[in-house]
């Protein structure tokens, strides 16, 4: 596939008329082609012209049942598109082929997994109580629920997944299965890549006869494309995957406009390790070499990634540390994804390093220009609880161990630490069970409880939770990876009385289409009488 520069604005191609940029290889710093420029306002206001036509077009009976097929085609496209786009995407990135394989690999599953859950088609959660005209003292009228798409959706591309929370990533996925249209900011790290992937789903849209601006993308160097998408009229909801600055500037401007709309963030999170007596007794060296992987892999820009480890001070903490210590310094500098985000990590590591109470244990040699050096940092309790800029991420393959001074100082710092994607207990059963305190103030602080495993790699399935309290999240009752993603796009509408030919199918009496509906407070698939 050629790549031609343009913003992609329901079936057209249209140049940008902003600044010029251009995809950069992270590794050598050289631009690459083509040129793109920043999408202006008349591509925003057309984008969500046409998302606003796509929507209303989409609440028809005979457009719904064809999502299924529309995003199961888009997961044939991205396969499609074979080798090229992997090669783009690592030009872009640097990531390696292995890590984009399996990352295309997870893109195409979420869009599988949300075809099948509309196939299935129990996710409207209807619920039907029906009338009751002789109740006294007032008789009762007959009410019917289900949930039904928001309206059209602006989605971010994230920098560490040019796949999977990009363009035809989760978020696209999850509104557009919502019966939302999407419009893509596309990440400028990654411009070409996510042209590849935006032609992908507009091939698929007219291959299955999916209404022109069901989906648009704009390119943008600068946050002027993002700020006027959220602050659109016409946009009801927006996903964005990133940093905690930019997911809460974006909250703000949507709480900012005369009419309100939510943010569903996913931004910045430590992800605790907390390491008890036991399992430090057992296996120092495993739980070593277990996080040095986790801390490292993918030169540490996972937003699951373990930067913060909790213990007890000991003399079998000592040896624990001084085994990772020895695998961080020997760690091969890597390549980050773009020259910014290195800047940013040496720059939030040498600003912790000169912390009064925080000293740096082991260090990697430095590399050339746009990697980055693991490393491992220490402190106590007291240091890391008056040190605002401690909780914040540092995104990167950097690791801080806090060193508590009593048994209770567990407790103390899962109660004081900040919202979480994850949190993880390496412990013995003993230790697990002697603590109970300690898992019910991590079940307040986080979206996912880990125990004996590390939190990198997130499983794409129904019971996933990627969301945490903030400002791991702005929501914490929702979550951006797995099927229950959908239910950020979608709202809850009641009608009453309404004679069956005017219900949609999911509340008729016959249930024509089979699915799981609350009626009178019983789950059940049978009709209703």
């Amino acid at each position: 596939m050629s790549l031609h520069g343009h913003n992609l604005v329901g079936n057209e191609r249209l140049p940008g008329t902003g600044a010029s940029f251009r995809g950069m290889n992270p590794a050598t710093g050289a631009p690459l082609e083509p040129e793109y420029r920043d999408a202006g306002g008349d591509l925003v206001d057309r984008a969500a012209a046409k998302a606003q036509e796509a929507f209303f077009a989409l609440r028809e009976d005979n457009l719904q049942k064809k999502l299924p097929a529309f995003l199961d085609r888009i997961a044939e496209n991205l396969q499609a598109l074979g080798d090229p786009l992997l090669r783009r995407a690592g030009e872009e990135t640097a990531l390696a082929e292995a890590r984009l394989v399996s990352e295309r690999g997870r893109t195409m599953a979420q869009l599988k997994t949300f075809a099948e859950l509309l196939r299935e088609g129990s996710w409207v959660e209807a619920r039907i109580d029906r009338a009751q005209p002789d109740r006294k003292p007032l008789p009762k009228p007959d009410l019917r629920q289900r949930l039904v798409g928001l309206g059209p959706v602006a989605v971010f591309g994230a920098s560490n997944f040019p796949l999977a929370f990009s363009a035809a990533g989760g978020d696209t996925a999850s509104a557009l299965a919502a019966g939302c249209p999407v419009i893509v900011k596309a990440h400028p790290a990654h411009p070409g890549a996510s042209e590849m992937a935006g032609e992908a789903v507009l091939q698929a849209a007219r291959e299955t006869g999916m209404p022109e601006g069901i989906f648009s993308l704009l390119q943008g160097s600068t946050n002027a494309v993002g700020e006027a998408l959220v602050r659109h009229p016409l946009v009801q909801a927006v996903g964005f995957t990133g940093s905690l600055r930019g997911g809460r500037a974006l909250f703000d401007l949507a709480a900012a406009r005369p009419k309100p709309i939510p943010v569903y963030a996913e931004m910045g999170s430590t992800n605790p390790v907390f390491l008890l007596p036991g399992a430090l007794a057992e296996r120092a060296e495993a739980l070593a070499e277990g996080l040095h992987q986790s801390v490292t892999v993918g030169v540490g820009q996972f937003c699951t990634n373990p930067g913060l480890l909790v213990a007890i001070r000991s003399s079998r903490t000592e040896t624990f540390l001084d085994a990772l210590g020895r695998r961080i310094a020997a760690t091969p500098p890597g390549t980050m994804l773009h020259r910014g985000i290195c800047a940013s990590y040496r720059a939030g590591l040498a600003r912790w390093s000169r912390i009064s109470g925080v000293r740096v244990l082991a260090q990697a040699p430095a590399g050339p220009d746009g990697t980055a050096s693991a490393a491992l940092l220490e402190t106590d309790l007291k240091t890391y609880l008056a040190s605002p800029e401690l909780r914040e991420e540092l995104f990167g393959p950097a690791t801080l161990a806090v060193l508590c001074d009593a048994e209770n100082d567990l407790e103390r710092m899962a109660r004081e630490m900040d919202g979480q994607l994850t949190a993880t207990l390496q412990g013995t059963e003993e230790d697990l069970v002697s603590r109970p305190g300690l898992l019910h103030r991590l079940e307040e602080r986080a979206g996912r409880l880990v125990v004996n495993g590390f939190p990198t790699g997130v499983e794409v399935c129904p019971s996933l939770q990627h969301g945490g309290p903030y400002p791991a999240s702005t929501d914490a009752r929702t979550t951006s990876v797995g099927s229950l993603a959908i239910r950020r796009f979608a709202r809850p509408v009641c009608y009453q009385n309404f004679p069956q030919a005017l219900l949609p199918e999911a509340l008729r009496n016959a249930n024509p289409l089979g699915i799981l509906r609350l009626v009178d407070g019983v789950a059940t698939r049978e009709a209703v009488a």
